[in-house]
């Protein structure tokens, strides 16, 4: 989960190489360092902590240079100290590494390398390579490249990774496998990064690596992409980036995650937009479409993902049986392949994930692929991993999500399942006319809906926030599809305040934590006007009845949970199916000023990276 980049071209690499890791740092901030090669020799630094901690130790010392790497780290082996940070370097001094991933056999390897006189600095499985690499370079290698390549067939796992020699000032060697890895390709320079972000302002054109590509980057040679095993030389496809630098800065909020909140009337709408249009009463989602017959014929529907995007799979799971009455399970993608799940040519499973990389799910999707099942990714980022694993899909055009906690990249899974749903329940015959084009006018409503609802709301939650941000437990109630929101919002308080929440379906409050309740429990409930109305009701007296403070998300006009509630939020009313869109927002806010109040840091919360590249 750590963040990569590298450079080389006619350009200073440091200056690039630091933006890039800032902009990366949302993929891991237990350290950073990099590695230049100034045409004689590399100089290297590295330190334990975020990146600007680096940035000064390497500011006041010598970093020219066009060739260079660069890596921020989130730790797998290795605790998060100056000694484990990368690059790594191997025994000689020669080679420079930086790696996103695991060595899973890196034990046996590093053995077996001290045999024969190797020794280590880090605890890193990422020296391990790095010095496998040298040993088969002395033993016989002919270049960098054939060394690296020799060394990857031996190595178990998922690494994306990047390779300078100190002996050679215009060559990189990169590899993927499991990890993601893009190629920015400009006149005469290359860029390396674990996503495009970093070189947005230099090119828009750009190599996503296949799992068992490599490549090597020649200053003034064209970019030689072959296959890690079989050596075969493979036709690199470039894609034209669509991304803008205005999409990945801050546009004056105090952080990310806050801007990302406010973005989702926007990202709803260009979810929905060219897909949903409501007055000619159809619905186009060409992915749908080309794979109709196996949403026909669907004896099920299996949904698997990770974190938020699993709380997006269980919105849908209301929504596809109510609409589609097709079967749907929802699998934690991190579970998925390891009890031997039964999954036949005949089951439809649909991956959620924001980076569409997230290691779990891809895993996930292989082996039901394996299957014979038909899959289909729904994902934010062209080009990532499940969009090409994946038979057909929907990407969700949330635009770039920088925030760790994701926000509108949930709502915009959401829109586009929902959209999902209501086609395949309409070419079923499931959904009467009427009522099928009420659906199509309420959901277009939603973005209007989302931005009314973050206009009215937010010196309320402030208030709220500034109530509970002391509280040391929040239990979150929710029914039907409203429950999945109710996870939802207790993982975003858990993500970035790190005060313990929990969320319930209403019911089952009398089945456990109901013995929690004490006048110093918050507890949120999500009380929509809908067929469970009244028995919310009844589960917020027994709140009360217990002392318990709450915080009701409610429509308007609402009296009778107005005059049980502590404190009300309200959001506009719209057909249940979609409530999740409206309801998740105030939660969002909640958590942002929560967090802000006791000084977190919100877009970089402890221990947790973005995107999830390793089991």
């Amino acid at each position: 989960m750590c963040g990569i980049v590298g450079y080389l071209g006619s350009k200073e690499a440091y200056p690039i190489l630091i933006n890039g890791l800032k902009r990366l740092e949302y993929r891991g901030y237990d350290s950073a360092g990099l590695a230049i090669h100034n045409g004689s020799e590399i100089k290297q630094y590295k330190r334990k902590g975020k990146v600007a901690r680096m940035e000064e130790i390497a500011a006041n010392s010598p970093h020219e240079g066009t060739l260079g790497i660069a890596h921020t780290r989130w730790a797998t082996h290795g605790e998060p100290n100056d000694v484990n940070s990368h690059p790594h370097t191997s025994m000689s001094g020669r080679f420079h590494i930086i790696h996103n991933g695991i060595i899973e056999n890196f034990a046996s390897i590093k053995e077996a390398l001290k045999s024969r006189g190797f020794t280590f600095q880090s605890d890193t499985d990422t020296e391990v390579l790095i010095n496998l690499i040298e040993d088969i370079y002395t033993e016989g290698a002919k270049s960098l490249s054939k060394a690296v390549k020799a060394a990857l067939n031996q190595v178990s796992g998922a690494y994306a990774i990047a390779v300078i020699d100190s002996e050679d000032p215009n060559t990189m060697v990169v590899a993927k496998m499991g990890s993601p890895l893009v190629v920015g390709i400009s006149d005469n320079e290359y860029f390396v990064a674990s996503d495009a972000t970093p070189f947005l302002e230099y090119t828009k054109r750009a190599i996503y690596l296949e799992d068992g590509q490599m490549a090597t980057l020649r200053r003034g040679e064209n970019i030689h992409l072959y296959n890690v095993i079989s050596d075969e030389p493979v036709e690199p496809y470039i894609h034209q980036l669509t991304l803008d630098i205005a999409s990945i800065e801050k546009g004056g909020y105090e952080h990310f995650m806050l801007k990302e909140i406010y973005e989702q009337p926007q990202s709803i709408h260009d979810s929905l937009r060219g897909r949903l249009l409501a007055e000619e009463g159809k619905i186009i989602m060409r992915g749908v479409s080309e794979y109709k017959a196996k949403f026909m014929n669907a004896e099920r529907i299996i949904i698997v993902g990770c974190g938020t995007s699993w709380h997006a799979g269980l919105v849908a799971e209301y929504v596809f049986e109510e609409l589609a009455r097709i079967p749907v399970e929802v699998e934690y993608a991190s579970e998925f392949r390891y009890r031997n799940p039964i999954i036949t040519e005949k089951d439809v499973v649909i991956a959620i994930s924001q980076s569409g990389e997230t290691a779990d799910t891809l895993a996930a999707i292989k082996l039901a692929k394996s299957k014979g099942a038909t899959i289909f990714g729904v994902c934010n980022i062209v080009g990532s991993s499940i969009a090409r694993e994946s038979h057909a899909g929907a990407f969700t055009h949330a635009g770039p999500e920088i925030g760790v906690a994701s926000t509108k990249a949930f709502t915009a899974q959401v829109a586009v399942l929902t959209l999902m749903a209501l086609k395949i329940g309409q070419e079923r015959g499931n959904i009467p006319k009427t009522q099928y084009l009420k659906y199509l006018h309420a959901l277009s409503q939603i973005p209007g809906q989302v931005e009314r609802v973050l206009k009215c709301n937010d010196e309320n939650l402030i208030a709220i926030a500034e109530e509970y941000a002391s509280a040391l437990n929040f239990l979150y109630l929710g029914r039907g599809v409203n429950f999945p929101v109710a996870l939802e919002g207790a993982l975003k308080l858990k993500e970035i305040s790190y005060i313990h929440a929990e969320g319930y379906p209403a019911a089952e409050m009398k089945h456990g934590p109901i013995a929690l309740i004490d006048e110093n429990m918050p507890v949120v409930i999500i009380a929509q006007q809908n067929a469970n109305y009244e028995k919310v009701v009844s589960n917020a007296q027994e709140v009360k009845a217990r002392k318990g403070k709450i915080i009701a998300i409610i429509n308007p006009g609402d009296t009778d949970m107005r005059h049980l509630a502590d404190h009300c939020i309200e959001v506009e009313e719209t057909d249940e199916l979609f409530s999740p869109l409206l309801t998740t927002i105030p939660l969002q806010l909640l958590s942002y000023h929560i967090a802000v109040i006791l000084g977190r840091n919100v877009d970089q919360p402890r221990n947790l990276a973005k995107s999830v590249t390793v089991e």
